[in-house]
């Protein structure tokens, strides 16, 4: 065996056990029935699977797509300027970058209960509103779909910010110079040269960002206070509340799938463009 096959051995065997046995198991439990008091049984069934275009979950595969396309484009339209506005930076540019991975010292959970206590009727925002007397009622805007967007922006920003950031560093600065020296403004200049040459950062940070936030069920379950249910969420409590492992495999089994069919057409259709 080649020394290249003996270096990537640890790596086959952690992926080996920690992604493809697991999904073995969630495929196997898929295909099972539910136990009379959770867990699975015998006999095989694709029961689960037939589940899943039952109206009530087809709304909540749509929710989940529409709030992720949506999170997906508020971080884009905040990371581009910052990550542009970094990579310009004649100094502190360290600092900048120390300032977008802050949030990552602190735990999620922790950053998303802060969110609960700035949003809360009887937080932050509303108890300053009330004492500058903008408003005599507190503004409902904790358990909200709003509240929810906000989380996921929050949450999977910086994941927007890196990427873009570490295309425009490499972006030489003569380039806009050249299109200001041919008429274009600074706005024109942006849309015409910096994004096109941007395209593969912007491309990986979507996909950074979309995926997580599909598959979310911890910022849904806080913010939106079981009114806005992902799928995520979904299956969360398939394999808690619910205990039905069955259907909770088949959704994940199918959310993986079809997010993995999209995110391949996606980089598909983005590489031939490239080309």
């Amino acid at each position: 065996m080649k020394l290249r096959s003996w270096l990537l051995l640890p790596t086959w065997l952690a992926m080996v056990l920690l992604f493809a046995a697991p999904l073995v198991i969630v495929l196997i439990y898929s295909m099972l029935t539910r136990g009379v008091y959770g867990g699975v049984e015998h006999p095989w069934t694709a029961e689960s699977y037939q589940r899943l275009i039952d109206p009530l979950y087809l709304v909540i595969l749509l929710r989940s797509f529409i709030m992720a396309l949506v999170a997906t484009a508020l971080c884009l339209v905040f990371a581009f300027p910052a990550a542009l506005f970094i990579s310009r930076a004649p100094r502190h540019k360290n600092l900048y970058l120390q300032l977008v991975m802050l949030p990552f010292w602190t735990s999620f959970l922790v950053r998303t209960y802060a969110w609960m206590f700035l949003l809360r009727d009887t937080g932050l925002i509303n108890t300053v509103l009330q004492s500058l007397g903008i408003i005599h009622e507190p503004l409902q805007m904790l358990y909200t779909n709003g509240a929810v967007l906000l989380g996921l922006v929050y949450g999977y920003l910086p994941f927007m910010v890196l990427p873009i950031y570490a295309i425009l560093e490499r972006l030489d600065p003569s380039l806009t110079e050249a299109a200001a020296d041919l008429g274009a403004r600074p706005l024109r200049a942006v849309f015409s040269v910096v994004i096109p040459l941007s395209r593969p950062g912007i491309i990986a940070g979507c996909v950074l960002v979309f995926i997580p936030c599909l598959g979310a069920y911890l910022t849904p379950d806080l913010l939106g206070g079981g009114r806005t249910v992902m799928v995520g969420n979904l299956v969360q409590n398939q394999f808690t509340t619910a205990r039905d492992w069955p259907f909770g495999s088949a959704a994940s089994i199918f959310l993986m799938v079809l997010v993995t069919a999209l995110v391949w057409i996606f980089l598909r259709r983005q590489s031939e463009q490239l080309a």
